[in-house]
């Protein structure tokens, strides 16, 4: 294999999910130590995106998408979490929810609503991995139902 070879570019949908990834992370961040969103875009797209930190390389990420999904997702928070919230089970409230779960959830809702050009199965089976790389039990089945029946709700279909 060349160096040509090498030196391909990452595929956008790749990029794309690393972009979800680092978003989901950034809206953790944020949640956790009340960091603002121009100031996690701006370490994000300076440090972590693409970059070492740490000894950790960061995938090549989607930096407009990334942008997108995690200011998306401020701005339209109050919107997002009634839809979340009324797709969970009725014992179960936004707050009962690990942080992560939450970012994950509002990440994914936000670009079901917001991205119409995305497939739903691409979204869901997007997000569901990222819980899965997170946790080994029930969250990303919860992920999968949650953003499911959001989808169906939104736009009439689910994932298929």
């Amino acid at each position: 294999m060349s160096n040509q070879d090498n030196e391909r570019p990452a595929k956008t949908a790749n990029q794309r999910g690393a972009a979800r990834l680092a978003a989901v992370q950034a809206l953790y961040q944020m949640d956790i130590g009340g960091t603002g969103v121009l100031e996690v875009v701006a370490e994000y797209e300076a440090h972590r995106l693409g970059q070492e930190l740490d000894g950790d390389t960061y995938l090549k990420a989607d930096a407009s998408w990334f942008r997108s999904i995690v200011s998306g997702v401020v701005r339209e928070q109050t919107r997002l979490d009634p839809l979340i919230g009324s797709a969970l089970q009725d014992d179960w409230a936004l707050s009962r929810l690990d942080s992560t779960v939450r970012a994950i959830l509002r990440a994914g809702t936000f670009e079901i609503l917001d991205r119409k050009d995305v497939p739903v199965a691409v979204i869901v089976t997007e997000y569901v991995e990222i819980a899965h790389a997170f946790f080994d039990d029930d969250e990303p089945k919860l992920v999968n139902a949650v953003l499911d029946r959001i989808a169906k709700q939104v736009r009439g279909e689910a994932k298929k």
